[in-house]
C-alpha cells in the first residue's frame, strides 16, 4: 500500500475504530445490565460496526474532499497553469498545500517578471521615440527654413541641406541598428562560422577607424607584437561588427590625446580573450549592469552629441551570445574602461 493510499484511509480507519469502541462499549454495558452478556455477540457487533463505519466514512469523506478539491482546480482553470490544471485532482491535503504554494510562488514570480518587462517596455518606447524625434525635428526644421526663405541663398541652401542630410543619415543609422538587433533577437538559426585570423580582423578595423581616432589624437595600438596569426572560430562579419562597435566607443568616449589598446589572452576551455581598453572617462559602477541595454546611455546629453544609435553594445552582446561566448566589462570612473569577449580557438591556430 502506497503512502498516498495510507494517508487517504487513515482518517476513516481511526474514526471507524473510535466509533466501534464507543458503540461496542455501550452495547456491552446495556447487555450486561439488562440482558445476558455474550462476548461473541459483542465481537460480531464490533466487527460489523467497524467495517460499516470504515467504508461509509471513507466513501463520504473522500467524496467530500474530492468535490471541494475539484472546485479549487476548476477555479484555477482560467489561469491555465501547467502545474495544476493539467493534473488530475488529488485528495491528499499536504500534496494540495504544496501544489497551491508552488502555484502561488510561480505566479508571484511571473507577475514580478511582467512588471519588470512592462517597465523596460515603457523605457524602451520612451528612448526610441526620443532617439528618432531628435533627427526628425532637425530635418524638419532645416527643410521648413529652406521652403520658407532659404532657397534663394545658395550658401544657406547648401549648408541647410547638408545638415538635413546628416539628420537623415542619423535616422538611417538608428533604423539599421534596430533592424540588426531585431534579427539577432528573433533568429533561431545558428550563425555561419569559420576559422579566421582575429589579429588581421582587428588590424583591418583599426585602419578603417584611423581617421576618427586621429581627430581626437587617440593612439590605437596592440599591447604586444603579434607576428603570428591567432585563428579563432566564428562569423567574420559579425565579429568585425563587434570589434568596430567596441573600438568606436573607446574613441568616442576617450580623452583627447588618449589611447586605445587591444590585447589577446589564452584562457581555459580552448578560448581566446580579446581585450579592448582605453584611458577615457570611464563608467560609474552603478551603470555597468545596464550598459548592454538598448538605448541606455551613461551620460545622455553627451552621448547624443557624440552621435550613434545607442544600440552598439546591445548588438555586441547579442552577437557574442549567439556565438555561445561571454562579454565582460571593467571600468573605473575617470580612469578608463576595458571591454573583453571570448572566442573559441580554431585548430588552425597551431598550423
Amino acid at each position: 500500500m502506497t503512502k498516498k493510499i495510507k494517508k487517504t484511509y487513515r482518517f476513516a480507519l481511526i474514526s471507524a475504530i473510535q466509533i466501534t469502541l464507543f458503540s461496542t462499549a455501550v452495547v456491552g454495558f446495556l447487555t450486561y445490565f439488562f440482558f445476558q452478556f455474550s462476548f461473541n455477540f459483542c465481537l460480531i457487533f464490533a466487527v460489523s460496526v467497524a467495517l460499516f463505519s470504515f467504508l461509509l466514512l471513507q466513501f463520504k469523506v473522500q467524496h467530500f474532499i474530492f468535490q471541494k478539491v475539484k472546485k479549487i482546480y476548476d477555479d484555477f482553470s482560467f489561469l491555465e497553469s501547467a502545474t495544476i490544471v493539467n493534473k488530475s485532482p488529488i485528495t491528499d491535503m499536504s500534496s494540495i498545500t504544496r501544489e497551491v504554494s508552488k502555484f502561488a510562488s510561480d505566479k508571484k514570480l511571473e507577475i514580478e517578471t511582467l512588471k519588470i518587462r512592462e517597465e523596460y517596455r515603457r523605457e524602451f518606447l520612451g528612448n526610441i521615440s526620443h532617439e528618432l524625434k531628435t533627427p526628425l525635428f532637425t530635418v524638419q526644421g532645416y527643410i521648413a527654413t529652406l521652403l520658407d526663405s532659404g532657397m534663394k541663398d545658395k550658401t544657406i541652401r547648401k549648408k541647410y541641406l547638408q545638415r538635413a542630410l546628416n539628420g537623415v543619415e542619423r535616422l538611417v543609422y538608428i533604423v539599421e541598428d534596430l533592424d540588426t538587433i531585431s534579427k539577432l533577437e528573433v533568429s533561431d538559426e545558428p550563425i555561419t562560422m569559420s576559422p579566421f585570423d582575429i589579429v588581421a580582423l582587428i588590424q583591418n578595423v583599426m585602419d578603417l577607424l584611423e581617421l576618427k581616432a586621429h581627430k581626437k589624437d587617440i593612439l590605437m595600438t596592440f599591447d604586444d607584437k603579434y607576428n603570428k596569426p591567432i585563428f579563432v572560430y566564428g562569423n567574420y562579419d559579425k565579429i568585425q561588427q563587434v570589434v568596430t562597435n567596441l573600438i568606436e566607443n573607446s574613441i568616442k568616449y576617450g580623452t583627447i590625446g588618449g589611447s586605445t589598446e587591444i590585447g589577446f589572452e589564452e584562457v581555459v576551455n580552448n578560448r581566446v580573450l580579446i581585450n579592448i581598453s582605453d584611458n577615457g572617462e570611464g563608467i560609474d559602477s552603478k551603470n555597468i549592469p545596464r550598459l548592454f541595454e538598448r538605448f541606455f546611455r551613461v551620460d545622455k546629453s553627451r552621448s547624443r552629441t557624440e552621435g550613434g544609435s545607442g544600440l552598439g553594445l546591445a548588438i555586441v552582446k547579442h552577437i557574442i551570445e549567439a556565438h555561445n561566448e561571454k562579454v565582460f566589462v571593467e571600468s573605473v570612473l575617470g580612469k578608463g574602461s576595458e571591454f573583453s569577449f571570448t572566442l573559441q580557438k580554431s585548430e588552425e591556430i597551431d598550423s
